[in-house]
């Protein structure tokens, strides 16, 4: 079996045609008359090659978001110890 050489120029486009109009691989594949895993191939190195800044605020916000999700879960608690140390104070007065 050879093995067919693509220009990049057309790889480019079939990648476009998944990342850019939000296509499935396999439906680009078979309309291009593809081997989905060929086109996989193409999208994943793409992906690779063009998500880094991306991913990487991606990741940074979701570590923002945890650590302002913990933040706001020890801020209820203090808040709820509080609560209850003032009505127990309260009571001791009377």
């Amino acid at each position: 079996m050879s093995r067919v050489k693509y220009s990049d120029e057309f790889k480019a486009q079939v990648v476009r045609e998944v990342v850019e109009k939000d296509r499935t691989i396999a439906s680009v594949a078979a309309s291009y008359d593809l081997v989905p895993q060929t086109v996989g191939n193409w999208v994943a190195r793409y992906r690779k090659e063009h998500s880094s800044q991306e991913e990487s605020e991606a990741v940074a916000e979701s570590a923002q978001i945890a650590r302002l999700r913990a933040e706001n879960r020890e801020l209820r608690q203090e808040n709820e110890f509080l609560k209850k140390a003032a009505a127990f104070f309260a009571q001791e007065q009377r």
